[in-house]
């Protein structure tokens, strides 16, 4: 099966579509969407050590409360800045 070409100028159910085909021709069986994929990106980037003030501009919350739920997934909270003598 081919991939459909998807127009550069999506609307919301374009891009959730789009996804959705991406997830199932590359096989995977796990629940994916565009949500998890936003969840996955915001927890990266706190993991890697990223001010959360920061990650809470990236995704557009505009409290601060909402971007710390992505932080009760981290596998390394707190551990994402590290000191230079780590080095």
């Amino acid at each position: 099966m081919r991939f459909k070409h998807y127009s550069l100028h999506l609307n919301e159910q374009g891009l959730q579509r789009a996804v959705k085909d991406a997830v199932r021709l590359a096989g995977i069986v796990k629940l994916a969407s565009c949500h998890s994929l936003r969840h996955s990106f915001a927890t990266h980037l706190l993991e890697s050590g990223y001010d959360i003030r920061t990650v809470q501009e990236l995704l557009g919350h505009k409290d601060v409360t909402t971007t710390q739920i992505y932080t009760h997934v981290m596998e390394k909270p707190g551990l994402g800045v590290r000191s230079p003598l780590d080095f």
